[in-house]
């Protein structure tokens, strides 16, 4: 295992987390002055040092103990899915939000038990072997590799029995008070049905709350997380841990949206400049910040081209780095000559033999599949037609030619129930932020 799957642990399973709705609007400036509603002074005298590099380690959560242990151990996963090393001033952040984090899952756990809801222990060890098989793991491995981390099968099964909780609770108390029209739900259709054609976008999210108090260093903490996931940090990782909006349970796996959905001009400006691939943020937003990333984009109701499903021949000839450079110049053009003589699939390998290539045939494979380049050029090609030669003289220069080619079907998009339970996730998780402050107000924490 690796901290890829490390980052699939983060994120658990698609099934535990809720959908989202995608963040309210966008504002390109930050919120206007306001008057200040606890009167504070404007430069108030301490009557304590404050030393924003102590930070407390452990807490106790309505008389739940958080520990070290707890701390380090679920600490060690976000690090280990981290692929640069982090700084020792940002490990100290990490660790201060991973405490929140703890406490947060606590207060959930906390209110599901006071509404009579219980997670048994049977469905918590079915989650985790569910998740042990997404990562081609049985479940004492993967026991034996989060020690091996610093973390434990128990810090994660917490982490589980959280979700879980949190849930269910939200459907007893939030989901059944939540109803959405069937009117709604027809003229989501109708707009979906006139914006056929148009792209739609599957993004990944990290939302930070924050307040007119708080927003600078909310800013300042959103900044950081991006410099990390711009070295190479894992985005599901940081979403797990740092993000607010219940898509962190899924890594902030959005899924498919289109523009529409994001409620706002600015915010449309923002994704539709944006290529496959690509992060940005924070973006300011009402309530806190937006980091997102591009994951890809297709067009809504439209069969992708790139889901085409393909056969091909790889050719690809070999050459030795002790020979002279003009003796594998000779060879090289001696294949790419040869590759030109080719018709179609059914000459390849005897001439690929004549020329000492070898052929590797896969008759399964699709277009998105192959490196984004390769892509447009294969699909720009007929049957029988090769690529350009590629590669190197130290790697082997190779060809691919196109042997067949079934094309996708044209999506018919999402459905009536569907959709409805989009809005309804929407709406649910705006009560979940609603309810989980609220929780925090009520709580008696002491920290040690």
């Amino acid at each position: 295992m690796n901290a890829t799957i490390v980052s699939k642990l983060l994120g658990l399973s698609a099934a535990m987390g809720l959908a989202v709705a995608a963040p309210a609007t966008a504002q390109s400036q930050g919120p206007a002055p306001q008057a200040d509603p606890l009167g504070l002074p404007a430069q108030p005298t301490m009557l304590a040092t404050a030393n924003p590099n102590v930070r407390k380690a452990t807490a106790v959560v309505n008389g739940y103990v958080i520990t070290g242990t707890d701390l380090d151990q679920r600490l060690a996963l976000l690090v280990n899915a981290n692929q640069t090393e982090i700084p020792a001033e940002e490990l100290q952040r990490v660790r201060a939000q991973v405490l929140r984090n703890l406490i947060d899952e606590t207060l959930q756990i906390q209110a599901a038990e006071a509404e009579e809801i219980v997670i048994s222990d049977a469905e918590v060890e079915q989650t985790f072997a569910r998740v042990a098989a997404q990562n081609n793991q049985r479940p004492e491995d993967m026991e034996n590799y989060l020690a091996s981390i610093g973390s434990s099968s128990a810090s994660l099964k917490r982490q589980i029995r959280g979700e879980l909780a949190w849930q269910r609770l939200l459907r007893q108390k939030v989901s059944f008070f939540v109803n959405v029209s069937a009117e709604e739900v027809n003229e989501l259709m109708e707009r979906l049905e006139a914006a056929k054609g148009t792209d739609e976008y599957w993004l990944w999210e990290i939302f930070m709350s924050a307040t007119p108090e708080n927003d600078a260093a909310v800013q300042a903490n959103a900044q950081k997380i991006m410099e990390q996931l711009r070295q190479g940090g894992s985005f599901v990782a940081y979403a797990r841990q740092f993000s607010e909006a219940s898509t962190a349970a899924v890594g902030g796996d959005l899924d498919w949206i289109h523009l529409a959905q994001l409620g706002d001009p600015q915010l449309e400006t923002v994704v539709a400049q944006m290529e496959a691939g690509q992060l940005v943020g924070p973006i300011k937003i009402p309530g806190g910040y937006w980091i997102v990333y591009l994951r890809d984009k297709r067009q809504v109701l439209m069969a992708d081209p790139r889901d085409a499903m393909l056969s091909l021949k790889q050719i690809q000839i070999d050459f030795d780095p002790a020979a002279a450079p003009e003796v594998n110049k000779q060879k090289l053009d001696a294949f790419t000559q040869g590759v030109s003589t080719m018709r179609g699939c059914g000459s390849a390998d005897e001439i690929a033999s004549s020329l000492g290539a070898s052929v590797v045939t896969n008759d399964q494979i699709r277009a998105r599949a192959l490196p984004e380049q390769l892509q447009n050029i294969m699909l720009s090609l007929q049957i029988g037609e090769t690529t350009p030669p590629f590669g190197s003289l130290e790697e082997g220069v190779r060809v691919l030619m196109l042997c067949g080619r079934d094309d996708p079907e044209s999506s018919e998009g999402p459905n009536f129930d569907e959709l409805m339970a989009q809005i309804e996730d929407e709406r649910i998780n705006k009560a979940a932020q609603r309810y989980l402050r609220d929780l925090r107000n009520d709580a008696y924490i002491e920290y040690n």
